[in-house]
């Protein structure tokens, strides 16, 4: 029989290299001067942030429509996933910021009414100001965005507009967004918004990932490591065919899943391992 001691030497060891838990903060603050006001985000640190002096990458992980920065740390289970996918060594330790974007007005652009810019909050005031409070490496190789259903259309948007910045891009169930007026109309109805009609198509060419995907050039497009990911009963199902079929028709190199489920958070608390451990491949690079 081992002495006693050597027991609990190797239980604490086992809970030291196994057990590490990560924090997660969901009610952190900045001040906006693009959007009049304070904003909300969430933030997972790794289970070593206290610990080390290290930077670390980022991950920028998007809600979906009527949530907030609170919707992958309460029913994405973001913190128990990321632990475990970074204790199993199957994803690199990494920092993930989770933005509010569903106070005001719900998305990830700049409303076509031109008086919410919330893109330009996002990329001037939100990534400089967590960059700064958190050991976060600030090089494109280390940076990565990734969503569901709205926020996986924010996430194909925000790689598309700034492929200098992320190094990868991981759209879950992506909504692309509005594709016609009429479409236009029954979301401004459901989110009393009023705007221009003669405004929508430049809106459009500029807020559409599968329009997007037409403007751009090959290198520019397989800059972004892509990973797509839609379920085969998921009503999004037919737009995210279609973006695999232009990027494939471009030659772009990216993954795509169809797997059985929906538009629920099963599905998407079932993607994440995946999508850390495609992310972290090119943070090793």
């Amino acid at each position: 029989m081992k002495p006693l001691y050597l027991t609990l030497f190797y239980l604490l060891s086992f809970i030291q290299i196994f057990g590490q838990s990560g924090k997660v903060m969901d009610e952190l603050k900045l001040t906006s001067k693009i959007l009049n006001g304070e904003r909300k985000f969430a933030v997972y640190l790794p289970p070593d942030y206290e610990t080390s002096t290290r930077s670390y990458p980022v991950l920028y992980l998007l809600h979906g429509y009527t949530d907030n920065q609170t919707g992958w740390v309460q029913f994405g289970e973001v913190q128990y996933i990321a632990d475990k996918a970074i204790n199993e060594g199957k994803a690199t330790p990494m920092i993930i910021i989770m933005p509010d974007a569903d106070t005001g007005l719900p998305g990830y652009t700049n409303a076509i009414s031109g008086d919410w810019h919330y893109e330009d909050f996002f990329f001037e005031e939100l990534m400089p100001h967590v960059e700064e409070r958190f050991r976060i490496k600030k090089k494109k190789q280390f940076r990565a965005v990734a969503g569901l259903s709205m926020g996986g259309g924010g996430s194909f948007l925000y790689a598309l507009h700034r492929p200098d910045l992320f190094s990868s891009a991981a759209p879950l169930s992506a909504w692309m967004g509005p594709k016609s007026l009429e479409e236009m109309n029954d979301f401004a109805k459901r989110e009393n918004m009023k705007f221009d009609e003669k405004n929508l198509n430049a809106f459009l060419q500029r807020n559409n990932p599968l329009n997007l995907v037409d403007q751009m050039s090959k290198e520019e497009l397989n800059s972004v490591r892509w990973y797509i990911d839609c379920g085969d009963d998921d009503f999004l199902y037919e737009a995210n065919s279609l973006m695999h079929i232009k990027l494939r028709k471009k030659e772009v190199n990216h993954e795509f899943r169809i797997r059985d489920g929906g538009h629920t958070w099963t599905y998407w608390r079932s993607a994440l391992p995946t999508v850390l451990e495609f992310i972290s491949e090119r943070f090793h690079q």
